[in-house]
């Protein structure tokens, strides 16, 4: 059995060569995999499953066509798209997924999670994460018109990348103990995240066992993906 794993993509108008290499990704690659694990930030954004944003509609029907075909899709939350619900899920043929999940495939236990839970020393950035995943206030906030849901995410975005112009690049990064507590937690040996844009194999000892966390790239110019086959993890560029 393989799986694919894909993260931070970051589908919008504003960059519609995102969507097209994602498009010919699931319409390719994709197809010839079992299955397809999207570790969040599919979207640079997602107002909620009523938006009737165009740019979506390629994206949405190429992830149809994969489940349709007969892949198995999973979809977790990310930092930018923590909106998507149900109806995306019936629309796609998705099933959504705790963050963080552990995932049986061929017999290895792996952690699998968006990433930005382990990135704890930017202290506003975890504050403002637990405000947004609070259910009340996110059924207040898809109660609003889709027009008033962009013009408010319009100025988180701009709040945010003023915060993220005024930190240092280490306190965006995952913590190192976050890291070693998130496998002991979960008792694997193997984490699979996004989130920091930063793609690369690490090989850890933790407890005196061998770890590896496998960090997946965004798709701003280019996108990797991880292929989890015959009991083996290798991340791969596009």
């Amino acid at each position: 059995m393989t799986a694919l794993v894909i993260s931070d993509l970051h589908a919008s108008s504003a960059d519609p060569a995102i969507g097209e290499r994602l498009v010919d990704f699931l319409d390719g690659a994709a197809r010839r995999a079992d299955a397809l694990y999207v570790l969040g930030d599919l979207f640079e954004s997602w107002l909620g499953d009523d938006d009737p944003s165009p740019a979506n509609a390629p994206v949405l029907a190429a992830l149809k066509r994969l489940t349709t075909g007969g892949v198995a899709l999973y979809f977790m939350h990310g930092n930018r798209d923590f909106l998507v619900g149900p109806g995306f899920a019936a629309a796609t043929g998705a099933s959504l997924l705790r963050d963080p999940t552990v995932v049986l495939h061929d017999g290895v236990r792996l952690l699998m999670t968006h990433g930005d839970a382990l990135c704890v020393d930017d202290v506003p950035y975890q504050k403002l994460r637990a405000t947004v995943r609070d259910p009340a206030l996110q059924r207040a906030f898809l109660r609003l018109s889709v027009k008033t849901r962009a013009a408010v995410v319009g100025e988180a975005r701009a709040g945010s990348e003023a915060h993220t112009r005024t930190q240092a690049m280490a306190l965006m990064d995952v913590n190192p103990a976050a890291v070693e507590d998130a496998f002991r937690r979960a008792g694997v040996d193997l984490l699979l995240h996004g989130h920091t844009h930063r793609p690369g194999v690490h090989d850890l000892v933790i407890d005196g066992r061998p770890r590896r966390r496998i960090v997946l790239g965004d798709w701003y110019t280019s996108g990797s993906f991880a292929t989890l086959a015959r009991g083996s993890v290798t991340l791969s560029p596009l």
